[in-house]
C-alpha cells in the first residue's frame, strides 16, 4: 500500500549506499550463504525499518548472508527508476503499489518469482494475496506486508457510557452516528487534510454498493468515473458527509485535520469524537500518541455492509520483487514467504501477514488477531486499494486526482455531478500519460 507521509519519514537517501547494516556482525557464521551481501531497498524508517531489520537479522543469523538495508520512504519509486537507469539495483525492493511494480516489470526492471519462490509462497499464501503480485499472468510479487483498511475503530468507553452498539449495516451505523449527535457526542473524526483517508471511504463505499467486479472494472478504467455506479457511492457518501453534525467540527475542520490528530481526537485524554474510519494502522497511532490500549479502549468493528453486500475487505500491502535473480535472492524471498519471517514481526505489533500460517498467537492482543483472522478468512470480496492500482497522478498524489476531488467533495456534498466529472477528467488524463 501507499502508506501515509507520516508512517515514514524520509532519512537521508543516498543512492546506491545502504543506510544501515541490519547488524553489527557480518550475518550469522558459515551458513550456506556466508560472504554474501544482500541490498534491500524500502521505504520504511524510524520503528517500522528497526522492526524490519529484526526480520533481516534472523534471516542473517539463519543463512550467514550480511543483509544491508536501504530507506527510500516515500521517494521509494524514484529512487528505484534512478538505480535502473544506473544499473546498480539491489537484489530486493519493497513495493507498496501494484502500479509501480507493473511499471518495474514493463521495464524488464523485475524478475519474475522463482519456481522455489513459487513453491514456498504458494504453500503459505492466503486467498488473492498470490494475484495481487502477478502482472499479466506472471507472478513478481511476494507481499510481506498487508493492512485490512475495511475497519471502524471506536472508544469503547465512549460507546459503553453512551449505549451505543457496534452496527452492521449502513442503515445502523448512520442511526448510531445520529444517536450520537443527539446525546452531545461527536460521532465520526476524519482526517480529511490527508486525501487518501478519502479515498479509503469511497473503496470501501463503492465496493460495497458495485460490487468486486466493477471495482475491478473501475479501477482499470474500464469503466468512467461517470458511470451510475460511481454516483451510487458517492450519493451514500453524502448520507454522511452532507451532516455536518455527524463530523466532528464539521467536513471544514476535518479538511483541516490530519490522519494522526484524528486517531487522537477519538482515543486523547478527552475525546472530541467516538470513532473513525481507518486501516489496522490505526493501532500504531494509539499505541504511540495516546495512553489508550488496543484490545481494551481502542476496539474495531468491520466496515458496514451496505444494501445486504456480503462480507467485502479493502486491502493494501507491500510486497518483495526481485531486481537480481541469483540464490542469495531466492533465498531471501523464500524466507519472507515463510511463517517464521511475519511471525517475527507479528510480535512487536503495527503489522499484519497475508501469510494463512503465521500462527495468531504471535499478534500481540486480541483486536489485532480479530483484525488478522478476518484478513486471512476473507473470501472472493477482497480488493486492494483502488488508490494504489491506477496511476499515482489520479490516485496518490497530494492536491491532485481523487485526493483533492474527495476533498472538494467533502466540502460540498450535493456536488456529485462535478465530482463525477472531475474524477473522469483527470483518471482520463492519468491513464493517457
Amino acid at each position: 500500500m501507499r502508506y501515509p507521509p507520516w508512517t515514514a519519514a524520509l532519512i537521508a537517501v543516498t543512492l546506491g549506499v545502504s543506510l544501515a547494516s541490519c547488524s553489527d556482525n557480518e550475518g550469522g557464521g558459515d551458513g550456506e550463504l556466508a560472504g554474501h551481501t544482500i541490498e534491500v531497498v524500502a521505504p520504511w524508517s524510524g520503528d517500522e525499518q528497526q522492526q524490519f531489520e529484526r526480520v533481516l537479522s534472523a534471516f542473517e543469523e539463519r543463512t550467514g548472508a550480511t543483509v544491508d538495508y536501504t530507506s527510500a520512504g516515500d521517494e521509494l519509486p524514484t529512487v528505484l527508476q534512478t538505480r535502473v537507469q544506473g544499473d546498480t539495483v539491489p537484489n530486493v525492493a519493497i513495493v507498496a503499489q501494484p502500479g509501480l511494480i507493473r511499471q518495474l516489470a514493463d521495464s524488464d526492471a523485475l524478475k519474475p518469482l522463482a519456481p522455489d519462490v513459487l513453491e514456498v509462497l504458494d504453500e503459505h499464501m492466503a486467498g488473492a494475496w498470490r494475484e495481487f503480485g502477478e502482472v499479466d499472468g506472471t507472478p513478481y510479487g511476494l507481499y510481506f506486508k498487508a493492512a485490512n483498511k475495511s475497519l471502524v475503530w471506536y472508544n469503547d468507553a465512549t460507546f459503553t457510557e453512551t449505549g451505543a452498539a457496534s452496527p452492521h449495516t449502513w442503515e445502523e451505523f448512520l442511526e448510531i452516528s445520529n444517536g450520537l449527535a443527539d446525546m452531545g457526542v461527536e460521532p465520526q473524526s476524519i482526517g480529511a487534510a490527508d486525501g487518501w483517508v478519502l479515498t479509503d471511504w469511497f473503496e470501501n463505499i463503492y465496493l460495497r454498493t458495485a460490487g468486486p467486479e466493477m471495482y475491478e472494472k473501475l479501477s482499470r478504467h474500464e469503466i468512467p468515473w461517470t458511470d451510475p455506479s460511481v454516483r451510487e457511492a458517492l450519493e451514500v457518501m453524502a448520507e454522511l458527509f452532507g451532516e455536518d453534525r455527524l463530523i466532528a467540527g464539521g467536513g471544514g475542520t476535518a479538511l483541516q485535520t490530519d490522519f494522526p490528530d484524528s486517531v487522537i481526537n477519538v482515543f486523547g485524554e478527552e475525546p472530541e469524537a467516538a470513532m473513525l474510519t481507518g486501516a489496522d494502522f490505526v493501532g500504531t497511532v494509539v499505541s504511540e500518541s495516546t495512553n489508550a490500549d488496543v484490545g481494551d479502549t481502542a476496539r474495531t468493528f468491520p466496515f458496514p455492509s451496505i444494501g445486504g453486500s456480503g462480507d467485502s475487505l479493502v486491502v493494501a500491502g507491500d510486497a518483495a520483487v526481485a531486481m537480481k535473480d541469483d540464490k542469495p535472492t531466492r533465498e531471501l524471498l523464500k524466507f519472507l514467504a515463510s511463517p517464521e519471517a511475519g511471525e517475527e514481526w507479528a510480535e512487536l505489533g503495527g503489522f499484519l501477514s497475508p501469510n494463512q500460517n503465521v500462527s495468531f498467537d504471535a499478534y500481540p492482543d486480541e483486536t489485532t488477531r480479530g483484525i488478522a483472522k478476518h484478513l486471512i478468512g476473507a473470501g472472493d470480496g477482497v480488493r486492494f486499494d483502488l488508490s494504489d492500482q491506477v496511476p499515482a497522478a489520479f490516485g496518490a498524489t497530494n492536491g491532485a486526482g481523487m485526493w483533492k476531488t474527495l476533498q472538494d467533495f467533502l466540502a460540498d456534498p450535493d456536488d456529485v455531478d462535478g465530482a463525477m466529472e472531475r474524477l473522469e477528467a483527470d483518471a482520463a488524463k492519468a491513464y493517457d500519460t
